[in-house]
C-alpha cells in the first residue's frame, strides 16, 4: 500500500519503553480522490512511533467496493523496508517490480520485502464485494536495508486454545513458528477471543507488543482498548493477559525496540535527508526517461506509476 496522502509529513521514528498500556486511536486518511477507500492509520503517529520494528499500520474496512471503488494503489516505490498485508474479508492483486504476481486472501501472509528498492501495486479483484484487512510496514535495520527485493507467501494453520484461535504469521507464538523471515526479531498474529474468553499469551519480555482491535473490544493487562484502537504494552511483560466480554478479532504485532532512529517519508525509510531525497529523485527520473539503478516498474502493469509528491520545505531530520 502507499501513503497517498498529498502532502506527507516527515515521521522521525523512535522508540521508548512504558511500563502501561498505551491507547491509540487512529486518524482517517483517504486512499486517493473523492470517491476513495479511507483507511483508519494508527501507526505512526506523534505518541508513538514504532512497535518493535513495526513502523506503520493502516486498517480499512469493512469496505462496501461497489460505493468506494475498492482499492485501486498503482504502482509506486519502497525503501527500506517490508510490506505486510493481512486480509479478513475479499482479495488483493499484487504485482511488483521482483516479477511476483499474487493474490492476498483472507487469513495468508503477503511480505514483500523492498530493500534497496521495489515498486509494487495493489488492486482489489472484481470479484470483491467487501474489502477488510490491514497492511503494516516492518523498518528494516541498516546492515540489512540494501538487500535484495523478495516476496514471501505463507498460510499459517489455525492453533487454538480454551476460547481462543490464532494464525501467527510472523515469528514465534502460542507454541507455533512461522517459516517466513524477518530482519529484527518479529511477531505477528490475528487472534479470535470468545465472549467472556481470558487468554493469557506468553511473550518475550525483551520485546514490545501492540493489539489492534479490528472487531469487539478487550481489556489488555486491565486496560480497556476499543474497536479500531491499537494498546500498547512496553517491554518487561512476560505475557499479556487480554480478556473480552463480547468476542473480539485482533492483531497482535511486537518485537525488540528497534535501536535506530529512522526518517520515513512518503513510502522511503532511510537514515538522512540526503538518502530520502536521492530516493525521491530515482523515482522521479525513472518516471521521465524509464532508466534508474534502484528502481523499476512491475511488467504487464496496465495502470500508471503514481509521481512522487514534493518534498516538505524544512530538512528531514533523524533524531537521536
Amino acid at each position: 500500500m502507499s501513503n497517498l496522502e498529498r502532502d506527507p509529513g516527515e515521521v522521525t521514528l523512535v522508540t521508548g519503553d512504558t511500563d502501561c498500556v498505551q491507547v491509540l486511536s487512529p486518524r482517517e486518511v483517504p486512499l486517493g480522490g473523492p470517491r476513495a477507500m479511507t483507511v483508519r492509520r494508527t501507526l505512526p503517529q506523534r505518541e508513538r512511533s514504532l512497535v518493535g520494528a513495526w513502523c506503520f499500520l493502516d486498517h480499512y474496512g469493512p469496505d462496501p467496493v461497489a460505493q468506494t471503488g475498492g482499492m485501486r494503489v498503482p504502482p509506486h516505490p519502497h525503501t527500506g523496508l517490508q510490506t505486510v498485508s493481512w486480509l479478513f474479508t475479499g482479495e488483493i492483486e499484487h504485482r511488483d517490480s521482483a516479477g511476483h504476481h499474487a493474490m492476498v486472501r483472507p487469513g495468508e501472509l503477503n511480505l514483500m520485502t523492498a530493500g534497496r528498492g521495489i515498486s509494487h501495486s495493489e488492486v482489489s479483484t472484481e470479484g470483491t464485494d467487501v474489502l477488510h484487512g490491514a497492511q503494516l510496514w516492518v523498518a528494516l535495520p541498516d546492515a540489512d536495508r540494501e538487500t535484495d527485493p523478495a516476496f514471501d507467501h505463507y498460510v499459517p494453520p489455525v492453533v487454538e486454545g480454551d476460547g481462543w484461535r490464532a494464525r501467527v504469521f510472523l515469528g514465534a507464538l502460542l507454541g507455533h513458528t512461522s517459516p517466513v523471515r524477518a530482519f529484527t526479531e518479529l511477531v505477528g498474529a490475528e487472534l479470535l477471543l470468545d465472549a467472556g474468553a481470558e487468554v493469557v499469551v506468553p511473550v518475550d519480555p525483551g520485546h514490545e507488543h501492540a493489539v489492534l482491535v479490528d472487531e469487539g473490544g478487550v481489556r489488555l493487562a486491565g486496560q480497556v482498548v476499543s474497536r479500531h484502537e491499537l494498546g500498547y504494552l512496553g517491554t518487561g511483560a512476560s505475557s499479556l493477559v487480554l480478556q473480552s466480554t463480547e468476542g473480539a478479532r485482533l492483531l497482535l504485532i511486537g518485537g525488540r525496540p528497534l535501536a535506530e532512529q529512522i526518517v520515513m517519508w512518503w513510502n522511503f525509510v532511510g537514515r538522512t535527508h540526503e538518502e530520502v531525497v536521492g530516493y525521491r529523485a530515482q523515482w522521479q527520473q525513472l518516471l521521465h526517461d524509464g532508466a534508474d539503478e534502484r528502481f523499476t516498474l512491475p511488467a504487464g502493469d496496465p495502470l500508471p506509476p503514481l509521481s512522487a509528491p514534493g518534498l516538505p520545505n524544512a530538512r528531514l531530520r533523524s533524531r537521536g
